[in-house]
């Protein structure tokens, strides 16, 4: 049973929310700036709060949170009600606990009802990337790199995917004042995107994780910034970078992470304004020219798991032209938009960079 709803979740009379046990599936998001409270108060202040499920570290930490749960945490809830922001790449860990939540939900005959507290997703509408071709970590949505939806409107493709029974309910990101009152990037939804062009870098950017050379995670600016000690400063002209994109020449000590305490030489990526950046493609560029001027310059099984996809990964080993690799991703964008559009809540659509 699905459901979208277009009332906030205080003002939801559902027995379960009411009179249940309810459990709260959140991050630092979940704040509500008119009433000056988290979500898990409104449960608290009912006498009902039975658990409160949050990152295991600290909200801004160097390392890479995840929200763990077992099964047996579930037990005994009548509704988990989950409120988090997505950033828009499919490889979001907060995400993807969400996911992994939904799974372990629809495996079950019995347990809580879900509840999703949708938000405006801060890459926007633009889909970049393919859906995966092969397997791929097991939590990870099947959409593009970069997929243009909203958290609740990916729970709704997920659990059609997952063939799921549970009771499911959206509550529309245009019914809080938060939609209203906050940028959905003035909260950082993850200590690794801090701020307002980092949704934009991070469905590319993210994909520097699993390779040596380090996206400037554990600086003030991940994912603008990359760059390794082995890497020499050189003619900017040089570099690959599309319409509307500068690259300059920079250095960064990162403070946690891969190369913590030393000096990375390396590139700040910015964009001018109003320029839509398909961070997928420039990432796949730019590691291609690190591949091919650095041999130190490690690519990680981890990263071909991540990209899931057979024609980039040749791309990537050098076997083919970029212009094979541009006409590939265009078609797969162009399939996933197709399906996306089949679980939109809102009026907007994805649309790709053309």
């Amino acid at each position: 049973m699905f459901s979208f709803r277009t009332t906030p979740i205080e003002d939801q009379v559902d027995k379960a929310l009411m009179d249940g046990t309810v459990g709260v599936f959140c991050t630092q998001n979940c704040w509500d700036p008119a009433k000056g409270r988290y979500l898990y108060d409104i449960f608290r202040e009912r006498g009902n709060l039975g658990k409160i499920f949050i990152p295991r570290d600290s909200e801004l930490s160097p390392d890479t949170n995840h929200i763990e749960w077992t099964a047996g945490d579930l037990e005994g809830l009548s509704a988990i009600v989950v409120e988090i922001q997505d950033v828009g790449a499919r490889y979001f860990n907060y995400t993807r606990d969400v996911m992994q939540l939904l799974a372990m939900r629809a495996r079950s005959f019995e347990g809580p009802s879900i509840y999703i507290i949708d938000h405006i997703n801060p890459a926007g509408r633009v889909v970049e990337g393919t859906i995966p071709a092969i397997e791929s970590d097991i939590w990870t949505p099947r959409v593009a790199h970069r997929h243009g939806l909203t958290l609740g409107e990916l729970c709704c493709l997920y659990y059609d995917e997952l063939d799921a029974k549970f009771p499911l309910h959206v509550i529309s990101a245009r019914c809080s004042d938060v939609g209203k009152n906050l940028l959905p990037w003035t909260i950082a939804p993850a200590s690794d995107i801090p701020g307002m062009f980092t949704c934009e870098m991070y469905s590319g950017g993210g994909l520097w994780n699993n390779t040596n050379i380090t996206p400037a995670i554990g600086t003030a600016r991940p994912y603008e910034y990359i760059g390794a000690p082995f890497i020499k400063a050189e003619d900017v002209r040089f570099l690959p970078a599309p319409h509307g994109v500068m690259m300059r020449p920079c250095s960064f000590t990162p403070a946690a992470g891969r190369y913590k305490g030393e000096r990375c030489q390396g590139y700040q990526i910015m964009l001018q304004p109003g320029v839509l950046y398909h961070s997928l493609l420039h990432t796949l560029q730019l590691m291609h020219h690190f591949s091919e001027r650095y041999s130190q310059f490690e690519m990680y099984d981890s990263l071909f798991v991540k990209v899931a996809d057979p024609v980039i990964a040749e791309f990537l080993r050098g076997r083919l032209s970029f212009d094979v690799i541009q006409e590939h991703v265009k078609i797969e964008e162009q399939k996933w938009i197709r399906k996306a559009k089949r679980y939109i809540l809102y009026e907007d659509a994805p649309f790709r960079i053309k």
